[in-house]
């Protein structure tokens, strides 16, 4: 887990020191902040949902090697979990390509 903290800080520095790189020269006083904050928002969508699938399947394995017999019951939950879950990342995307 540490690791993957470390890893995740390294990319937000990478991310956070690489915006200067795609300034323009004679560029509006303004500034438009969106496109970080929907990668920052698909990266932690994306991110979260992998964990629940992650989770959702160890669960459900464990429950197979606890009763092989509820196989059919386990299966359906685990397929409408991993859907459910699927669809939040979804969502996501879909709102950021409708901005």
């Amino acid at each position: 887990m540490r690791k993957l903290s470390i890893l995740m800080m390294v990319g937000m520095a990478m991310l956070l020191l690489a915006t200067p790189a795609f300034a323009q020269g004679n560029a509006p006083a303004t500034t438009n902040a969106y496109p970080f904050g929907y990668a920052l928002a698909m990266a932690i969508a994306s991110g979260l949902c992998a964990l629940g699938q992650g989770k959702a399947t160890a669960a459900a394995t464990e429950a197979l090697a606890r009763n092989p017999g509820a196989r059919a019951g386990i299966q359906f939950a685990l397929i409408l979990g991993l859907a459910l879950i699927e669809s939040l990342a979804l969502y996501t995307l879909v709102i950021i390509f409708a901005k």
